[in-house]
């Protein structure tokens, strides 16, 4: 198991990340942070912890990222934000994820509000990842991966990592990532996977804006080949085929 943290400029919420990864039931084989060009001391923090740093000069998260998931070794990449903080559980629940269905390529869970008004983090983190999984499921024809509270198989990871956009920092890579990984392998929303998060993007409405545009942005840039009747066809016939050739149907990709 490999834990994948992105961070720029962000070491005081990646050192209580870091603390909750060190609390897990079942720790990690490995932690990789990747630094972003940081200007503070994210990679320090990164280097008392033991954590695995690596540089990725190229700006955006969607590099990052996927620089992380080409560093790791481990058969399963799990992926968190510097922000988020997993509960004791969060990794010992993903091996039981994956090692429950073997058909399964990818696996994410919800999340929950650390900071904010108490009364408010409940239903504003329900209203939050109902929204995005509404407004981007019937784009995806399945199920998108919430990149911070996810995993995914190594072996996914390199049968897609020449596809993603990983070169624009102005990609949405969560959903980018949900386009090539739902295309080919099957996505699962795990509960119990819990996953403590901040609730700063909602205290900044510049930086919330720029996540819609760049969604949006995400789901244009695979049109005309992931247009989404088009793309539903396809996954359709996919799993009409394989039911057809005796393959286990959760072997392929939900679509609706």
């Amino acid at each position: 198991m490999s834990a994948v943290i992105p961070v720029k400029d962000d070491a005081g919420n990646l050192a209580e990340c870091l603390r909750a990864l060190s609390a897990q039931t079942r720790a990690p084989d490995e932690v990789i942070v990747v630094d972003n060009r940081s200007s503070d001391d994210s990679a320090r923090v990164a280097a008392v912890t033991g954590a695995r740093i690596v540089r990725c000069d190229e700006p955006g998260i969607p590099a990052a990222s996927a620089a992380g998931y080409d560093a790791a070794t481990g058969d399963i990449i799990l992926r968190l934000d510097a922000d988020c903080r997993p509960s004791p559980d969060w990794v010992e629940h993903m091996v039981r994820a994956f090692e429950a269905a073997p058909d399964i390529g990818a696996v994410t869970g919800g999340s929950r509000f650390v900071d904010g008004p108490p009364w408010l983090r409940a239903p504003l983190a329900a209203v939050y990842l109902l929204a995005y999984s509404a407004a981007t499921a019937p784009a995806l024809g399945h199920l998108p991966l919430f990149g911070s509270n996810m995993g995914l198989r190594r072996a996914v990871w390199l049968d897609v990592r020449s596809s993603v956009h990983r070169s624009d920092p102005e990609v949405h890579d969560d959903l980018d990532l949900s386009f090539h990984v739902g295309a080919r392998h099957t996505i699962r929303y795990r509960r119990g996977l819990r996953m403590g998060m901040s609730m700063r993007p909602f205290g900044d409405a510049g930086a919330f804006g720029r996540r819609m545009v760049r969604g949006l942005r995400t789901v244009v840039m695979h049109w005309p080949h992931d247009f989404p009747p088009w793309r539903w066809a396809r996954l359709l016939a996919d799993r009409v085929a394989r039911v057809r050739a005796g393959v286990n149907p959760r072997d392929t990709p939900a679509v609706g």
